[in-house]
């Protein structure tokens, strides 16, 4: 991932999603190394459930990826790991981005104004 060729819509994803002390601290921890989701919520201090919502969003923004494995007894385990990744943020960026904003992402004046 490399914010040269990242768009608007990505930019604002990639930051948003950042943009959460827990999704933060789980970047950091599978930043150490990659962990499964019990242990990883052991680690961090919160809920199975809680930590899922968050790699789930991590996952989608491709800061993180998964893989299943087997254990020993037969168990299947979702083992999670960072996705390699830089965010450079200048002014320059940020104008770039801008111009590839969806008219979704728009606030419903700017779209007004675009229209007349």
């Amino acid at each position: 991932m490399s914010t040269v060729s990242m768009t608007g819509d990505e930019l604002l994803r990639v930051l948003g999603t950042l943009a959460n002390p827990h999704r933060l601290r789980v970047v950091a921890a599978l930043a150490e190394e990659r962990n499964y989701v019990s242990q990883l919520a052991r680690e961090l201090g919160i809920s199975r459930a809680l930590l899922q919502v968050h790699l789930r969003k991590l996952e989608a923004a491709g800061l993180v990826s998964a893989d299943i494995e087997v254990s020993a007894d037969g168990k299947a385990m979702k083992f999670y790991e960072v996705t390699p990744f830089a965010v450079l943020l200048t002014p320059e960026v940020i104008e770039a981005a801008t111009r590839t904003l969806t008219a979704a992402d728009l606030p419903a004046s700017a779209e007004r104004n675009a229209v007349s």
